[in-house]
């Protein structure tokens, strides 16, 4: 069926995701996902006060491949990386900048949104399934970022802050959404071969 949201037969991928998975194995992931989506912010492009980044290729890879806790926490890392170098999209870093930048509603919903993404994926985890989470996971850092952006912004209206915090931003997350659904897929269905 082609809209299956959960395949039944386990992957090694889905063993990585698990507690049990050693504790050496969770740490780099953690931190290597918190590094990559530092990587990320450096991508990017800015039209408006919030930037075009690949960080939410991160977040949504560190829900899926690593699963709701781990995945909240390789994000928690990168928040906290933030807080002394310069991790983030925009210019600056640290306290101040996290809860004074424009952009921070997003930040602040990474972890949420992986979580989220994890929790969900444990379940759909098929290509369908896991395109799904992301997408209900993109809208709990939309949300934050939007409300966030609005207030920070000072737009006049709730209109223009969804427009450049979430419409704009539509295309470009649906393409990052089928990249990673794809490639988290892939590496499941590779794992179910080797296993």
């Amino acid at each position: 069926m082609l809209l299956r949201l959960h395949a039944p037969a386990p992957s090694l991928i889905d063993v990585l995701r698990e507690e049990r998975a050693s504790t050496l194995v969770q740490a780099l992931g953690i931190v290597g996902f918190a590094l990559l989506t530092a990587l990320g912010a450096q991508l990017r492009v800015y039209l408006w006060e919030v930037p075009f980044t690949l960080q939410t290729l991160f977040v949504f890879g560190s829900g899926l491949f690593l699963g709701a806790r781990n995945g909240m926490l390789a994000q928690l890392l990168y928040l906290a990386l933030g807080l002394s170098a310069p991790v983030f999209a925009g210019d600056g870093y640290g306290l101040s900048y996290l809860v004074g930048a424009v952009s921070a509603g997003y930040l602040l919903g990474y972890p949420l949104a992986a979580l989220v993404v994890g929790r969900l994926s444990r379940r759909w985890n098929t290509l369908p399934g896991s395109g799904l989470a992301m997408l209900i996971g993109s809208l709990v850092f939309f949300a934050t970022g939007v409300v966030w952006l609005h207030y920070a912004a000072d737009h006049a209206t709730w209109i223009e802050s969804i427009d450049k915090g979430f419409v704009r931003f539509i295309p470009a997350d649906l393409a990052k959404v089928a990249l990673v659904a794809v490639l988290y897929s892939g590496t499941r269905r590779l794992g179910k071969q080797r296993a």
